[in-house]
């Protein structure tokens, strides 16, 4: 289940953290195609949605689904408390840090750093 939100004028599709878990491009497929249909930019998929080999990189899970969302040009955000799987790999905690640095794919822990994100 997922809403249609509007936070400083961006349209934003809120997934809700009891749906089913993203594992693969084919779950992030079904997110973009809602979000599309619904004319949101971002996607906001609370952390405790994905599985955990999201947050191991070589798996390339993470990849695989940040790919899917910057080919439909629809942004990912990540939201949650996910420092017991950074604190965990360094390489995490890299692509984090680089992905929140960019456009497309932003990590964030509350609602309020999204939406000062979002402000920007």
């Amino acid at each position: 289940m997922s809403t249609l939100q509007t936070i400083h004028d961006v349209p934003v599709l809120m997934c809700e953290p009891d749906g089913d878990p993203i594992a693969a491009e084919a779950d992030a497929l079904d997110l973009i195609g809602n979000a599309s249909y619904q004319g949101a930019q971002w996607v906001v998929i609370p952390a405790a949605r994905f599985d955990d080999s999201f947050f191991q990189l070589s798996t390339r899970v993470a990849g695989d689904i940040v790919q899917k969302f910057v080919n439909y040009r629809v942004g990912l955000i990540v939201m949650g408390d996910i420092s017991a799987h950074a604190e965990a790999s360094s390489a995490l905690r890299d692509f984090i840090r680089e992905c929140n640095r960019g456009r497309q794919t932003w990590f964030v822990a509350t609602t309020e750093e999204l939406s000062e994100r979002l402000k920007r």
